[in-house]
């Protein structure tokens, strides 16, 4: 078969091709529009959804900002006259912060500053004794998808089990991080705060274990050493 022929034949089925998808395009016209309309309102609604989550992003950016701010202000020098935004005593300082704080977990939770500002929620209420609020918040937070963060919450709350003489659920809490370490909770650190934990019991033994473990684990790093002077001052 020569090249003439071969294109003549390309050409042939193209249009056969061609006038099929016209014909078949024909016969289902409106099935076709209709295809190509929810198509469109997906797309846009699509990024109408991204848009709105930019902007409620932002707006929790600027909440949870807000709120740290609060928190880590510096309080007023003894004897200082007021002055307006400055507080005389953490306690206030808390208290302001933890208003705000519970806000932006409220109107953001399903974001990752409304975890954030559940874990912060909890620190000041735990601050301000208030410690059915505290676990209610830290628990939240615990139960976030970013590991970093929920380790955080799962030491406030273990923290929070320990000072209400809840120490066993302080020892699965500590025990659950040693397993699922994070970058902000490595396994050594949750291991030392059990060990002070059975150090505070009285379980001498355990608490020694614990110690030598994370100072053979840590021989170089900061855990490691402070393991060490532990079991050097017992």
């Amino acid at each position: 078969m020569d090249t003439q022929t071969r294109h003549a034949l390309k050409k042939d089925k193209f249009a056969q091709a061609a006038a099929s998808s016209a014909s078949w395009i024909g016969e289902h016209k409106s099935g076709v529009l209709r295809w190509v309309i929810a198509a469109g309102v997906v797309l846009v609604l699509g990024v109408g959804a991204l848009i709105f989550w930019i902007l409620r992003s932002q707006a929790a950016d600027s909440a949870l900002g807000a709120a740290l701010d609060v928190y880590t202000s510096p309080l007023a020098l003894p004897g200082a006259p007021p002055v307006s935004g400055v507080y005389t005593a953490s306690a206030d300082r808390a208290k302001e912060a933890n208003r705000e704080f519970v806000a932006v977990a409220n109107e953001y939770g399903w974001l990752s500053q409304g975890s954030k500002a559940h874990y912060f929620a909890g620190v000041t209420y735990a601050e301000l004794g208030q410690n059915g609020a505290a676990e209610a918040q830290l628990t939240a937070a615990s139960k976030c998808w970013d590991r970093n963060l929920s380790n955080l919450a799962k030491v406030a709350l273990a923290n929070l089990y320990h000072q209400t003489s809840r120490d066993s659920d302080a020892i699965a809490l500590y025990n659950e991080i040693a397993a699922k370490p994070s970058v902000t909770v490595p396994t050594t650190v949750a291991q030392l705060d059990l060990a002070d934990l059975y150090a505070a019991e009285g379980k001498q033994d355990q608490a020694h274990a614990l110690w030598a473990k994370v100072r053979d684990a840590d021989k170089d790093g900061a855990a490691g050493q402070i393991a060490a002077q532990k079991l050097a001052a017992k």
